[in-house]
């Protein structure tokens, strides 16, 4: 069983065409996954990216560290968990797992990194902590 604290959860399946030759997801697909259930919590707690994009403000993705344990396969359900954390002044973390449903077997572990951009620059992610502090999320510091 999975012990990996968590503020979101999301659960999808495997499509067909997201695997390769091997039959087997392919690498690549694993960060869409990730993507998505960000921009789920993400929407979950308020904020809306087009939004925030048309307010001049930019979520970047500047490290994407992921290690692929066992492959997921077509037709398999899954989950994502995702806690968030603050590293330093700037930076947002998101520790994310992507966890067979049928076994609760770990098949993908991934830090992803981010920044809050304006105008080009990087700016405090206190919108971002602000919406996390009033859906009753603290976040951890690195």
């Amino acid at each position: 069983m999975n012990s990996f604290s968590h503020h979101f959860e999301l659960e999808l399946h495997v499509r067909d065409y997201e695997c390769d030759i091997q039959g087997i997801v392919n690498n690549a697909v694993y960060q869409n996954y990730l993507e998505h259930c960000r921009h789920k919590f993400l929407n979950s707690i308020g904020l809306n990216f087009a939004q925030l994009h048309n307010d001049g403000i930019d979520a970047v993705v500047i490290k994407a560290e992921l290690d692929y344990k066992f492959p997921l396969r077509p037709g398999d359900e899954f989950l994502i968990h995702l806690k968030i954390k603050r590293k330093g002044g700037l930076r947002i973390v998101f520790d994310q797992q992507i966890i067979r449903k049928v076994d609760e077997k770990l098949m993908v572990n991934a830090r992803i990194t981010a920044v809050l951009t304006k105008n080009n620059r990087p700016i405090s992610p206190d919108i971002l902590v602000d919406k996390f502090n009033d859906s009753g999320i603290i976040l951890e510091d690195l």
